[in-house]
This record gives structure tokens, sequence and C-alpha cells, in this order.
């Protein structure tokens, strides 16, 4: 879910707070589409054709997201994130009853650590995904042991948010797929917009992507976005990326919710 709030920066045109069953994300990419293309649907942004640019404030950063209008009418939406980068590539870890493995970190507006998913014999298909759920919330609390996570400016983002299997693609055409089991072991049924976004400068890293050339990424449900790197840029001690990340969204429905004052769980509650 998301709150849109009041910004704190002048330069946005709002500001977000991410929620998901652990408490709230300091990123989230496709929650990022579905707010510009309701921002400009709702008029809380101006439309202009053929793009209309929506400026919004994320834990994570200021991130612009750019939504294409043509005739009146709103389609694709893409958005740069925060500088992104590698934080470790190639690392080992023993995992409880998987044993040891190999994995890399890297933030897109939130730390996730990569796994192959053909080294563990798993298949990144709906079917499998209650194994998917606790290979990956394994191998996130072995991470978390083993590597000390900090992020070069914001205390509130160091810490890894969660694993992501990288495995091959089902379409062609594609690049690959991502599988991310992420928070108190949700999956994500996109591929993950931050996820995306941290996986360019491993590419790159590697040789395997070049700077503007398009990937392809799928989902465990093939849904799909279009990554690209715009730039390198210098981010604290790090070479960082700025990602480019597109997608698709779509509006299903207008709710209203209501607070009861003599409700005695207005504000709700938390099982945990």
């Amino acid at each position: 879910g998301a709150v849109i709030t009041e910004p704190s920066s002048p330069e946005a045109h709002f500001g977000v707070i991410f929620m998901h069953n652990e408490g709230y994300s300091t990123g989230c990419g496709h929650a990022v589409i579905a707010l510009a293309k309701v921002a400009v649907l709702t008029g809380i942004v101006d439309a202009t054709e053929p793009l209309t640019e929506v400026r919004i404030e994320t834990p994570s950063g200021l991130v612009k997201a750019y939504v294409e209008v043509k005739d009146g009418k709103i389609g694709r939406v893409r958005f740069r994130n925060v500088p992104s980068f590698v934080y470790a590539l190639d690392r080992e870890v023993e995992v409880e009853g998987i044993g040891r493995i190999r994995y890399d970190v890297a933030f897109g507006g939130a730390f996730y650590a990569f796994v192959d998913s053909e080294q563990l014999g798993l298949k990144c298909i709906p079917e499998g995904y209650r194994e998917l759920i606790d290979v990956g919330m394994r191998i996130k609390r072995a991470v978390m042991r083993s590597l000390n996570i900090e992020h070069p400016f914001e205390r509130d983002l160091s810490f890894l948010y969660g694993t992501i299997f990288v495995c091959p693609p089902m379409e062609e055409g594609s690049h690959s797929r991502h599988v991310t089991i992420f928070a108190e072991g949700e999956v994500d049924r996109c591929p993950t917009g931050t996820g995306v976004s941290a996986r360019l400068p491993i590419l790159l890293a590697r040789n395997e992507v070049s700077i503007g050339e398009e990937l392809v990424f799928e989902s465990i449900i093939n849904t799909k976005f279009t990554g690209r790197i715009v730039e390198r840029v210098r981010y604290g001690p790090y070479e960082a990326v700025i990602p480019e990340v597109s997608g698709d969204a779509y509006i299903i429905a207008k709710n209203t919710f209501l607070i009861d004052p003599e409700d005695p769980l207005r504000y709700g509650f938390f099982l945990r």
C-alpha cells in the first residue's frame, strides 16, 4: 500500500509512505508507477503532452516519474530512481539447511541480496512460491548475520530488505526473471522496481549491460518492467548509476476508508 503525504522537499509534488506486512518500505517501484498515473488522472499534477513529470518524495529520496499522455489518454510510466550502487559482489555465506551459497548485494532504493536460482535448483514459478519464501528468508537472515550493511548517508536505509532470486527468462526477448522475497516473507508479484534499479549496477560492474541499453525483466507471474542505466554518478564512496524503470499501471478501484471515533481499533492493530 501507499499513503500520500505532504512533501518536506519543495521539489516534490507530494510525498509517499509505502506499507507492507513488516511496516514500511524505503522504496517501491511499482507503487511509484501507479502513483504517477493516479496523480495525473486525478489532477494532483496537471497533464501535459506528450510527457508529464511527477516528482515524488520517497523515504529513499526524490524520484522523478514521467507519464506518457497522448490525446488526453494516459499511457506507460517510467521513473528515474535514486542513485543505485553495488555494495558487495561474489560473496559467500553458509545458509541453514542449504549450505554455502554465492550472492551479491546492491542498493536501488533498498538493499537486496541477489542469488542465482540455478545454483539452488529452484524454479521461479508460482507453484514454487512457498519454497522460494522459505529459502529466500533463510538467505536474508544469513546475509544479515554475516554482512554489515551501511548506507553512505541515511542510517534508516542501512538494512537488508530482501532476497531476489535471479532466474532464466520464460519469454524470448526478456533478459531474466526476478522473484523478490521481502519484508516478513512477502513475494513481489512484479519484477521489483527497486530491485531492477539495484540489479543494473551489478550488470554494469560485470560488463553485461551498456549505458542506455534497455533490458526486460520478468516477474514470477510474468509481468514485466524495462530497465536501463541513464548515467553514471558518484554517490559518496560509491560509483553509482541513475536507473530508469518503466512499466504500466491500471486503476481498478476507488475506495473510501472511514474512522469511527467509537471504534476501539480505529487506528488498526498489529500481529507479528
